[in-house]
């Protein structure tokens, strides 16, 4: 059983950046692959990051691409997202969530989910 834990959420201008934390417990955390995934109001939750096991691959949504970086760190469980150049439409609760099975866009493919960090950011 894994847990997971995100932080590093809060309220930002257009242009800033914030760096979301993904803390994990309770498992083996260099078996599992790790993505974030965000839910505006209103609208389904969608994949936003994601990275493997050994952080050898990583996949961004193309909204993201080359504004957010995905690492990890296994010696402290912990996954990062570096969100910079921050739009009004990166607002959302974002999670963490891991899989044994490979990097996945897809919800039902991650079994264990933290409860989410609000991210908001203003105009």
């Amino acid at each position: 059983q894994v847990q997971l834990v995100e932080s590093g959420g809060g309220l930002v201008q257009a242009g800033g950046s914030l760096r979301l934390s993904c803390a994990a417990s309770g498992g083996t955390f260099s078996n599992y692959d790790i993505s974030w995934f965000r839910q505006a109001p209103g609208k389904e939750r969608e994949f936003v990051a994601g990275i493997s096991w050994s952080g050898a691959n990583t996949v961004y949504a193309d909204s993201v691409k080359g504004r957010f970086t995905i690492s990890r760190d296994n010696a402290k469980n912990t996954v990062y997202l570096q969100m910079k150049s921050l739009k009004p439409e990166d607002t959302a609760v974002y999670y963490c969530a891991a899989t044994s099975r490979g990097i996945a866009t897809m919800e039902y493919e991650y079994r264990y989910w933290g409860q989410g960090t609000q991210v908001t950011v203003s105009s």
